[in-house]
């Protein structure tokens, strides 16, 4: 839990002042680097990236004080003593860097960075000459940010919401857009709010047991949270607006329940619907769980919803 922003902001200016990079990869990937232990001398990046322990004589004393300072100095016992570990992890993204929750991300209040958010910010800014004239961008499932605060450095005249019903979320998008220095309103929601020129999102799409609401897409095979969030897209948008959705889908028998039901609802709405297969694979060890038991892949779609006027 974020207790101290203002201690956050300045330990990200100060990463970034020592030119940290780090870029999130997958969990599964994550847990096969740490089993190989640390093989050099600890860097920055293995401190806030990584998650490795640390002693306090590897750590720079003013980061270690703004770590105790926002309650991210964490304690670990063990045979050789104390050692320390960050409670948080630091992404890198373009020229931001970006706090989010740590290694692994085991709480229902986790905020991930991942594979995802690079993609899906590359997504949506692969489209941003379009929406040039948007006066208000609405990022919706913010999570830490990511996507909201890049369009707000590059579209400085258009009006940024970061909505997340997660509190945690919300807190770590308050200091990274501080961070970054942009401007960005920041809502702690399920709604998308009215009267939007550009959504863009990324929904949950997992079939989660531990039902973490960063992962967990509920029903439709994890797709329900990116329909929901697409027929509130459409009663949302002022004429002329727009959803960039991207979206991962369960594939069965060749076909995407998500997809179907994304179909059905903007015929019913008058809506157009364009679809671009991003990734064809995703996750596939999931497949091995019984409840992926039919799924024969993971697919990542980016879409573009707009209603007709």
């Amino acid at each position: 839990m974020v207790t101290d922003e203002d201690a956050l902001v300045e330990l990200l200016r100060r990463l970034k002042s020592h030119r940290y990079r780090f870029s999130c990869i997958t969990p599964a990937t994550h847990q096969r680097v740490l089993a190989r232990g640390a093989t050099r001398e600890l860097t920055l990046a293995d401190i806030f990236g990584w998650n490795r322990t640390f002693h306090l004589d590897q750590l720079d004393g003013d980061l270690q004080s703004l770590m105790r300072g926002a309650g991210a100095l964490d304690e670990v016992e063990g045979n050789g003593g104390v050692s320390y570990r960050s409670g948080v992890r630091v992404a890198s993204l373009a020229n931001h860097l970006f706090v989010h929750s740590s290694y692994p991300t085991h709480s229902p209040n986790a905020v991930f960075f991942g594979p995802d958010t690079y993609r899906f910010v590359n997504f949506v800014t692969a489209r941003l000459e379009e929406f040039a004239a948007a006066r208000t961008v609405v990022d919706m499932g913010a999570g830490s940010g990511a996507a909201g605060i890049t369009i707000a450095a590059l579209m400085p005249s258009a009006g940024v919401t970061l909505v997340d019903v997660n509190p945690e979320a919300a807190a770590f998008a308050r200091i990274n857009a501080r961070a970054a220095s942009v401007t960005a309103e920041v809502i702690a929601s399920r709604e998308i709010p009215a009267g939007c020129d550009l959504v863009i999102a990324n929904p949950p799409y997992m079939m989660d047991e531990g039902q973490r609401a960063y992962r967990d897409g509920g029903g439709l095979l994890g797709g329900e949270v990116a329909l929901d969030w697409a027929s509130q897209a459409l009663r949302s948008l002022r004429p002329g607006g727009a959803m960039l959705l991207y979206a991962g889908a369960a594939v069965v028998g060749g076909t995407s329940p998500l997809l179907q039901a994304l179909t059905k609802l903007c015929s019913s709405a008058n809506a157009s619907l364009s679809v671009t297969e991003i990734d064809p694979d995703v996750f596939g060890e999931e497949l091995d769980k019984p409840r992926y038991a039919d799924v024969e892949r993971i697919a990542v779609f980016g879409l573009e919803i707009r209603p007709r006027q």
